[in-house]
């Protein structure tokens, strides 16, 4: 029976590269938001469906959320966009785990469901009058 061959290790900055290219994406998306104050109007788009219904979506308050957190302002952040925050926490822990193991790690299908799942209670909940829980 013969063995194998050898499995030849792939140099670091090569295997490095895309992180560190998704990372520096990251870091000047950040960049861009954490120097163009999101509360300042005519610098984005508005939401569609809170202009058109009144109603806050899963993403509302994720521009001011993510402008608190690139000044180190984690309250603030939690306070405009509780979900995205920790979506920005679950990436950086798959970044590092890409970095890591050499490979993003795959997505299950109930990962969809259950991203999905939370982002609908958690749109139902900022909804709810609850004085302000969860409101951008």
């Amino acid at each position: 029976m013969s063995e194998p061959p050898p499995t030849v290790p792939v140099p670091l900055v090569r295997r490095l590269a895309a992180p560190l290219g998704v990372l520096a994406g990251v870091l000047a998306a950040f960049g861009y938001v954490g120097a163009v104050d999101p509360r300042e109007p005519g610098h984005y788009p508005g939401c569609p469906l809170l202009r058109l219904t009144g109603l806050y979506c899963p993403g509302c308050g994720g521009l001011r959320g993510a402008h608190a957190l690139a000044h180190g302002d984690l309250p603030a952040a939690l306070r405009d966009n509780a979900l995205a925050v920790g979506c920005y926490a679950v990436f950086a822990v798959c970044w590092v785990v890409w970095c890591v193991r050499g490979r993003f790690p795959a997505p299950r299908l109930w990962h969809a469901g259950a991203l999905g799942g939370v982002a609908l209670v958690f749109t139902v909940v900022r909804n709810f009058p609850f004085q302000g829980l969860l409101t951008p």
